[in-house]
Order: structure tokens, then C-alpha cells, then sequence
């Protein structure tokens, strides 16, 4: 009979944390305590996971919203029933990951819709390689989605957005510090699949010359959660 301390010991490890317990009988089960935001975690963000200026999308105050026993409103629950739109991949990183710093814009969407023979339409999920798979958000400074990018996939009616690397870190601009979260999730209510492993759907997608797929993610159906883990996976 054993009860595990809870491995690995550091959330900065690993997403998850788990004890084991067995009794001694045929049964094993186990605890597992999931960082939900994690960089090394692909994960769906809920509305609720930001405020802007105080207020959850559409403009509930955020502590009507965020509560100690969960989220009252815009959770993960939304997406319950299930993400099935058609996605189209945009690598911007065909010649190796972007630079620390760089900021994408309209011009490297369209430089790659071009490049690449696909466009993207209304109620698309748009999934954006910037080659920065697995490296941590803060070392080096990191390229990001910029602001211009994102009103651009507002023009473009994108659904959601799946970038494997998102705001930058330090921000582009001070006085714009997140247009992913801030802005196309927090105003635009435009959900986000943050830090999404990308590599390997690109090589496929460059073999294949097809950059669109359906894209299918299936969130667990828990109530007041701010983010879950997810495995999106794309069907050719």
C-alpha cells in the first residue's frame, strides 16, 4: 500500500502533478493537479481566462465572474459540445523560427496565403506557425501576434486562433501588451488554443501541398474552468 508525494515537485516542470495511490488490490488510481495556462501544455482559454479593463466578455464586471469556487460565467464549458471548423495553417517559419522580438503582421498572413495557395475565410480556425515549439515564453524574448494581426483576422472573420507562440514576450508595444489575449479574446471573444505543436502538422502540410484541414478539438465537459488542456487534431 503507498500514497506518492506529488511528482514531478514544481509546476515549472510540468503541467501536471500527480499522486499515485494504491492499496495493495488490483485497482490503481490517481490524483493529478493540472496547471491549465501551462507553456508546455497545449490548451483551450476560456473568454473568462482575461479581463479587459475590469470586465469579461461582453462587459461582466470581473469579480461577478471570478469567483474562489469557479467561474460563473464564459468558461471552458462553452465548448463543451465540441470545435469543428475547418482550419488553415499559415507557416511563417519556412525558413526557420521567426526572430526574438518579431512582430507578425497582415503582411506575413497574406505573404503566406500567397506562398502557399490558401486563404482564409469567415469562421476558419487560423493556425499560425512561428516556429517556437517548446521554448520557454521569457527566454529568449519571444515573437508575437501583433496587434495589426489581429485586426486583420477580425476583417477576415476568423473563429479561432491557434498560434504556437502568441503575445510576445516582453511586449511588442507597451501600450498594446496583449492583442491575443487582450483584444481577440477579451473584446472579440475570439477563443484561443494557445501553444499548439505545430511542427509536425506543417512538414504533413508541405508534403501533402494542403494547408487546410478539419480541425477538431474536444474539451472536457467541466463547469468554471478558466482553461483545460486539449489535443486539437487535424483530419486531411
Amino acid at each position: 500500500m503507498f500514497f506518492s508525494p506529488f511528482s514531478p515537485e514544481t509546476v515549472d516542470v510540468s503541467p501536471v502533478q500527480q499522486m499515485v495511490s494504491h492499496t495493495g488490490g488490483p485497482v490503481a488510481a490517481d490524483l493529478a493537479v493540472v496547471h491549465n495556462h501551462h507553456w508546455k501544455s497545449t490548451h483551450l482559454d476560456a473568454l473568462a481566462h482575461w479581463s479587459t479593463d475590469g470586465q469579461v466578455y461582453p462587459g461582466r464586471p470581473r469579480e461577478q465572474v471570478v469567483t474562489p469556487v469557479g467561474i460563473t460565467h464564459a468558461s471552458t464549458a462553452a465548448f463543451a459540445a465540441g470545435i469543428a471548423p475547418r482550419g488553415v495553417l499559415l507557416d511563417l517559419a519556412v525558413e526557420g523560427p521567426l526572430p526574438p522580438g518579431y512582430a507578425v503582421t497582415s503582411h506575413d498572413f497574406e505573404q503566406a496565403e500567397k506562398r502557399q495557395g490558401a486563404q482564409v475565410g469567415s469562421g476558419d480556425a487560423l493556425v499560425v506557425r512561428l516556429g517556437w515549439t517548446g521554448r520557454a515564453p521569457h527566454d529568449p524574448p519571444s515573437p508575437g501576434i501583433s496587434m495589426d494581426a489581429v485586426r486583420w483576422m477580425h476583417r477576415r472573420g476568423v473563429a479561432i486562433v491557434a498560434p504556437d507562440r502568441g503575445d510576445a514576450h516582453p511586449p511588442l508595444n507597451p501600450a498594446e501588451p496583449s492583442p491575443l489575449h487582450g483584444v481577440a479574446l477579451g473584446r472579440m471573444a475570439m477563443p484561443l488554443i494557445d501553444v499548439p505543436q505545430l511542427d509536425d502538422l506543417a512538414v504533413l502540410c508541405a508534403r501533402l501541398k494542403r494547408y487546410s484541414f478539419l480541425l477538431t478539438v474536444a474539451p472536457p465537459r467541466i463547469h468554471g474552468l478558466t482553461g483545460v488542456p486539449v489535443n486539437p487534431i487535424a483530419m486531411f
